[in-house]
């Protein structure tokens, strides 16, 4: 054995102790505390300046009266409501994008003829903002839901049927190759090879789509919408009340940043086999 190769043994023998050694408990928290850290800070400098009079707090209130108002629609059941509304909608609304957007965005992935055929219409779709479609879908569906939902499932469709397409099409060849090799059948193919590569990518696309929905939800609710978050955004404009409308907002960011963690938390299990960059300085 010579001097080198005893020198990098030691080296990796006294590494694996550190390499190995279980999370504490203040590294598996510290990431989300680390997350809070900006919000906080910004809420109690706003706070600070509204109490020292540097601000009136009219049009932007402090945080203790949005908390106080955010309360007051909660212990009457009202913020429950409009919640509940505006997260049905985008369940789905977000379960018929991801739906359409991973079928087609799958297709147009691996035919290059389907590609060519469709790619331009729905690029030039995709330029179209939401707000166009609102009349449009109002004069097709009606008021209601189903014209609410459509346009929160246009929404999600797009990032989506991207982030699929090109996952597909950017599949190592020579991964392909292998599979082929092996003589592995079409289903095979897909659940052993073209599957896991395409898996990281289709995650991404998911959270992308979900934030483009939360997005649209706000142009659908207000289409005449009763109930919704959405609602309370307009319904708070129209009586002058800007504590009522931070409250929406403050809402919508908390249900938005959930249903993120809820995909991040769904997704992780089929992703463990990845070995890669966790960023510098992570635990």
């Amino acid at each position: 054995m010579t001097i080198a190769q005893s020198s990098i043994e030691t080296s990796l023998a006294q590494a694996q102790p550190e390499l190995t050694r279980p999370a504490s408990l203040l590294d598996r928290f510290k990431g989300p505390a680390l997350g809070l850290f900006l919000p906080l800070l910004a809420a109690l400098g706003w706070e600070l300046a509204v109490r020292f009079g540097w601000s009136n707090g009219r049009l932007v209130p402090p945080p203790s009266v949005i908390w106080q108002t955010f309360t007051q629609l909660a212990a009457g059941g009202e913020l429950q409501i409009h919640a509940t509304a505006t997260l049905t909608r985008v369940a789905i609304g977000f379960g018929a994008g991801v739906a359409a957007g991973t079928l087609v965005g799958a297709l147009t992935g691996y035919s290059t003829f389907l590609s060519r055929l469709l790619d331009p219409t729905l690029q030039a779709l995709r330029a179209i903002p939401s707000i166009a479609w609102v009349p449009l879908f109002i004069l097709w569906l009606g008021i209601f839901e189903a014209s609410k939902v459509t346009l929160i499932a246009v929404g999600v469709f797009f990032p989506v049927y991207l982030g699929v397409m090109g996952a597909v099409a950017s599949v190592d060849r020579k991964i392909v190759e292998v599979g082929r090799v092996f003589r592995l059948s079409g289903p095979a193919m897909v659940r052993r090879i073209l599957l896991p590569a395409v898996l990281p990518s289709y995650a991404i696309a998911l959270r992308s789509g979900l934030g483009l929905g939360w997005m649209f939800v706000v142009a659908a609710e207000f289409m005449g919408a009763s109930q919704g978050l959405g609602y309370l955004l307009i319904d708070g404009q129209q009586l002058g009340k800007p504590a009522q409308i931070v409250t929406a907002i403050v809402a919508f960011a908390i249900l938005g940043k959930i249903t993120d963690w809820l995909i991040v938390a769904a997704m992780k299990p089929f992703l463990r086999w990845e070995d890669r960059f966790a960023g510098q300085g992570s635990a």
